[in-house]
């Protein structure tokens, strides 16, 4: 298999009930992945040209659901299921990141 043109890694950990730090699990990080997943699959991209992961915590669980583009190292913050078709045609498919999504707290 040939190497990966991008990694997208999806933050997806999740905390109990109550707990009083927020996570990407309950901000629909599991809804985000299948629509990465199902955004390439119907974009017809290669398997294997562009992998997506599950990650356990990421770091910034106040901004999540986070997305990571590697190898740009781009960080997306508060990534909704509506957001995913931009950062696949615009990032993945053009290579350019998506501003709105990566503020302050990116580290490029």
């Amino acid at each position: 298999m040939p190497k990966p043109k991008y990694h997208i890694l999806v933050c997806t950990n999740s905390r109990p009930p109550g707990h009083p730090k927020p996570s990407c699990g309950s901000a629909g990080a599991a809804q985000l992945l299948m629509a990465f997943n199902m955004g390439l699959m119907q974009r017809g991209t290669p398997p294997g040209e562009v992998l997506v992961s599950a990650t356990g915590c990421l770091g910034p669980c106040e901004l999540g659901p986070t997305v990571v583009v590697y190898p740009d190292n781009t960080w997306y913050a508060k990534v909704t299921e509506a957001d995913v078709a931009t950062i696949l045609d615009e990032h993945i498919g053009k290579g350019t990141p998506v501003a709105r999504l990566n503020p302050d707290m990116v580290w490029k």
